[in-house]
């Protein structure tokens, strides 16, 4: 079978070049390295797994193998060395670095990662899963240090990237989290109904599982772009909201300005370690998963001192199965290098077990919105990919384009398959 190395007359089957990572902003991506048994080893894995996958594999030559048929989703190797020499080196990180650079290419990218996702268990052998250790040490400590300033740098790495990219693939609410659809589903597999109308439907079922109504005193954990605070403002409730995030807050602002509410709503820039005062109600929307395994208990006493008696927190989160949080709550993966710097997915069991060890905080209601991330997902992705142009001219280079695209649909794939889940829990306080 054919390998080639690294080089620029290569192209995507199209005819486009291939990304070319500048130096300053993608250190390390130009030169996969070079080690011929790493590369041997990975490159045999590959082929055996997808062997047992209902997916193919395209070599340069022509060559396919793997478990699937025509039509199945095919991963094209355009630089088969270079790919396996990535995935040699850095495991998964290598693996989505290598479709970052272009070293292979899908037309189902989603269907390839869900084929993953779907195997993850038996991808590697027994044996060697405890070679981890060789190419991951963890999620380095600058990253999830207990500090306030490594906070807001972990979120200024992501949610300052620019208001004007996620405006790009958002709906008008501008919530970056689970929509929860409802109503009928049309012929292509998803609901009629708008995003907008269903990212309504989330942020009220928060509310109402926080209790949260007119004369309600709430404190929001991760601003966004305020669409929540607005919603809860509506109420008639008085919302303090907190984010690390300059960029986010400024636009919150204008967009609580905007819907006349704005004298309910207080917006600020604060570690919500730091928040004072008393409310009947707190509420947070997926912002759980950037606070870190070591910190989960200061989160949930925080939110327990700062609700008055009878208080209930409506939280959304991320999550994944007990089993998979314990095997890899210290690994350091391509989600972490490139989209969330210091970020941990709880499990439904850990949320459970440190509210019980912690505090006098309890769930009381929960529902799972999982199955629709992975709708929310693809919307946002089919949107994105349209009008990737546009993120170019705001000068966002073909790397980060395809970064991007591998993020949404890395994400797509986990919810689809159930590794990823995501639940609204009522909790109340003892």
């Amino acid at each position: 079978m054919s390998t080639s190395p690294v080089s620029d007359e290569l192209s995507f089957e199209d005819g486009r070049a291939l990304p070319r990572p500048a130096e300053g902003v993608w250190p390390g991506l130009q030169d996969p390295g070079s080690h011929r048994l790493r590369m041997t080893v990975a490159r045999g894995l590959m082929r055996a797994a997808v062997r047992r996958m209902p997916m193919r594999l395209l070599w340069p030559d022509g060559t396919v193998e793997g478990g699937g048929g025509p039509g199945s989703p095919t991963m094209r190797l355009i630089r088969p060395e270079a790919c396996f020499t990535r995935i040699g080196r850095l495991g998964l990180i290598g693996f989505g670095e290598g479709w970052m650079v272009g070293d292979w290419h899908s037309d189902d990218l989603v269907g390839v990662l869900r084929c993953f996702s779907e195997h993850i268990e038996e991808l590697v052998p027994r044996p060697l899963r405890r070679m981890r250790g060789f190419y991951d040490r963890g999620q380095p400590q600058e990253e999830v240090a207990d500090d306030a300033l490594v906070s807001q740098q972990n979120v200024h790495r992501h949610y300052d990237l620019s208001n004007d990219l996620f405006g790009l693939f958002l709906d008008e609410s501008m919530m970056y989290s689970a929509a929860w659809f409802a109503g009928p589903v049309g012929p292509d597999g998803q609901h009629t109904e708008s995003l907008t109308t269903a990212q309504h439907r989330k942020i009220d079922g928060i509310l109402d599982l926080a209790g949260v109504r007119d004369s309600s005193r709430v404190l929001e954990i991760g601003t966004g772009w305020g669409e929540a605070a607005i919603r809860a403002a509506r109420r008639g409730a008085r919302v303090t909201t907190l984010t690390l995030s300059v960029e986010q807050a400024e636009l919150a602002r204008t967009r609580a300005l905007a819907a006349g509410v704005s004298d309910r709503i207080t917006i600020e820039v604060r570690d919500y370690r730091d928040a004072v005062g008393e409310y009947d109600a707190a509420i947070s929307i997926e912002m759980i998963e950037a606070v870190g395994v070591a910190y989960w208990p200061e989160y949930f006493r925080t939110v327990e001192r700062l609700l008055a008696p009878g208080g209930r927190f409506g939280l959304q989160s991320i999550t994944m199965p007990d089993h998979r949080l314990q095997a890899t709550k210290s690994s350091y993966t391509w989600i972490h290098k490139y989209i969330f710097p210091g970020g941990i997915i709880p499990s439904v069991e850990a949320i459970e077990r440190t509210l019980a060890r912690h505090t006098t905080l309890r769930v009381d209601d929960r529902r799972s919105i999982g199955p629709d991330y992975a709708e929310t997902l693809n919307r946002w992705r089919a949107t994105f990919l349209g009008r990737e142009a546009e993120a170019r001219a705001l000068g966002f280079d073909d790397v980060f384009v395809r970064m991007w695209d591998f993020y949404l649909a890395y994400s797509e794939a986990g919810f689809a398959t159930g590794y990823l889940d995501d639940w609204q829990f009522g909790i109340a306080r003892g």
